[in-house]
């Protein structure tokens, strides 16, 4: 019976001990650094992908970053994030494809495998950080083992303000705040017509007429278009009011 219950266990520890282990269903992995050769079959955003893994079809989660969304259920389209997801397509079809796992969790809450995914063996994460379209998220120790590299990427980014950099605060430690991008607009587009005060009208005969901010019916008329200059409202036809 000793040596039947030897060669069960020898048995356990050669079937879970050399990949992965599973404990309480969260399957971990036992550290190694090999990269495996995937197929891919959709680049679904920034920082998603669908792959052929063992003979079946799996969600790819990178780990460590987050890219804006493009068809969130809540949030929806957030900018640059199809700037994201055209990029990691365009990554992705360049080369082969490998992923590496790290120590812990291999999946997240929803189904997906997490790892570090490759092309040709240069880090995909690493490529959209450097070039301002993610962000460093997501850290859950200890899958962690590229953070310092990560962080030093997102941070030459960000010096260069491209990307998501480019506007300050949209980029916040629970994602990305659009509002900021929508404020901005409307600041400039206000500051626009306040410096392009001349109102260009159209009247009912289709005479072209212009009015400066100190005109007698500059107030109650609404304008066809705007005109920073009074030159630039008479090269399009418009006549100055004669009030």
């Amino acid at each position: 019976m000793k040596k039947i219950f030897s060669y069960l266990v020898l048995f356990t520890i050669l079937l879970y001990g050399c990949d992965e282990s599973s404990t309480n269903g969260v399957i971990q992995t036992d550290g190694s650094t090999n990269q495996i050769a995937v197929e891919v079959v959709e680049v679904i955003d920034g920082d998603t992908i669908k792959v052929k893994y063992n003979g079946d079809i799996e969600k790819v989660r990178y780990l460590l970053i987050d890219t804006p969304e493009t068809n969130h259920h809540t949030l929806g389209k957030q900018p640059f994030g199809e700037e994201a997801k055209q990029r990691n397509k365009e990554i992705i079809k360049s080369g082969n494809v490998t992923i590496e796992f790290d120590v812990g969790n291999r999946l997240d809450d929803y189904g997906r495998m997490l790892a570090y995914v490759y092309v040709d063996g240069e880090s995909v994460q690493e490529t959209l950080l450097e070039e301002g379209l993610a962000r460093t998220a997501y850290i859950f120790p200890p899958n962690t083992r590229y953070l310092d590299e990560f962080e030093e990427a997102s941070k030459v980014a960000k010096e260069r303000s491209i990307g998501i950099w480019e506007t300050d605060n949209y980029v916040t430690n629970r994602g990305f705040n659009a509002e900021v991008l929508t404020n901005n607009n409307a600041e400039e587009k206000k500051s626009t017509t306040e410096q392009c005060n001349i109102k260009g009208n159209i009247n009912r005969q289709g005479k072209k007429i212009y009015h400066i901010a100190s005109g007698k019916y500059y107030e109650q008329t609404n304008p066809e278009e705007w005109f920073c200059t009074e030159q630039d409202a008479i090269q399009a036809g418009f006549k100055k009011s004669g009030e």
